[in-house]
């Protein structure tokens, strides 16, 4: 989903026809919305799909003439990890979590009848506003003390998610308790082991290396997951975070692993040409802070250590490049013909050498 700073057109860019393989029967969808949800008009909604996203597939659900937006959001076919993709699971943590974190969207209906679509399915609200990608929307500017608060945002927002108590939030059973970090490295070692083409590199070096050097759990709180700023809906005018999307990946786990990943996609301006290529957010404008002042920040909030920092940005890197393997995957074994996907690998390499320069900083 991507905003520009008109309401009313604001997903245009970023939105196009359904692709054929995407395809599902709106007719039957809207039936059985009407039939869970009051207010929706006998008109089927116009329905475009969003072209942002590389795992669930998420389409908008417009009714025309009545300002009535949903969205609605689904698996993608093809092989899929075994622990991805549950719009169970993701329907019911933003319904527990939202009175406890204000900036999850309203969830509406969830179905699990395969008829109506061929898969579990779930929708919620559109929530509005402004959300950034690579480029700024066409005729914005976002000078250094703005993008410095909007990075300050992105950052405390975070830590405010973490702050949350899971057991008074209704989340207590959503992982499973201490353990965290190790399961992380054993399971997506795992993934990225089955998920692996011949093009793409072993990472045995950097799994060994998380293996010997996983610190324990320094804490267990509500994690997020894929946070990013382009999983960010912003205030048109303040740029003050009032949404948090995609919430596929939430899980109780380690505050720092969340951190780790995070930064995994944060591109400094100084940072490499391979690098920015990669870039999916505007991290890189003057006035954002960088990968280290947000560690710091962060962990001064929550009162966490940082003298390990140097595993969390291994993993989250790792992780990574584990996620874009997974997606890969699907392109190379002709199980979609996403266009966006085919270069991929490359990626993919290039984050097992960043994986690697780390360690070696590291003195490993």
């Amino acid at each position: 989903m991507n905003h520009t700073n008109h309401p009313d057109n604001a997903d245009d860019k970023n939105q196009s026809a359904v692709r054929a393989e995407d395809a599902f029967d709106v007719e039957r969808v809207h039936t059985w919305l009407t039939e869970r949800m009051d207010g929706l008009p006998d008109r089927l909604p116009e329905v475009t799909q969003f072209t942002g996203g590389a795992s669930n597939l998420t389409y908008l659900l417009r009714y025309p003439d009545t300002g009535r937006e949903l969205i609605l959001r689904r698996p993608p076919v093809g092989k899929k990890a075994s622990s991805a993709h549950d719009m169970a699971r993701e329907y019911r943590v933003q319904q527990a979590l939202e009175p406890a974190f204000p900036y999850v969207p309203t969830v509406r209906a969830l179905c699990q009848d395969a008829s109506v679509v061929g898969g579990d399915f779930y929708v919620m609200d559109k929530v509005p506003g402004l959300i950034l990608r690579g480029r700024l929307p066409h005729g914005m500017t976002l000078p250094p003390a703005k993008a410095r608060a909007l990075s300050e945002a992105y950052v405390d927002t975070l830590a405010d998610l973490h702050q949350v108590e899971p057991v008074a939030a209704g989340l207590a059973d959503l992982g499973k308790g201490t353990g965290y970090v190790r399961r992380q490295v054993e399971g997506w070692t795992r993934r990225y082991d089955q998920a692996r083409t011949w093009n793409t590199p072993s990472f045995r070096r950097v799994t060994a290396w998380l293996a010997d050097h996983q610190p324990d759990d320094v804490a267990t709180c509500v994690i997020h997951n894929d946070w990013r700023l382009d999983n960010l809906v912003l205030d048109e005018t303040a740029l003050r975070v009032t949404g948090v999307l995609d919430w596929e990946m939430a899980t109780l786990g380690d505050p720092l692993m969340d951190l780790g990943s995070a930064l995994a996609y944060w591109v400094q301006g100084d940072d490499d040409r391979m690098a920015r290529a990669m870039r999916r957010q505007p991290s890189h404008l003057p006035g954002m802070l960088t990968r280290a002042e947000i560690v710091e920040r962060y962990c001064d909030r929550m009162g966490l250590p940082a003298d390990n920092w140097a595993f969390y940005e291994v993993f989250g890197l790792f992780r990574l490049a584990v996620i874009v393997q997974q997606i890969y995957y699907r392109y190379h074994h002709k199980q979609t013909r996403n266009p966006a996907f085919r270069h991929l690998w490359l990626a993919v390499n290039y984050l097992d050498r960043r994986c690697r320069s780390t360690i070696r900083r590291a003195g490993g």
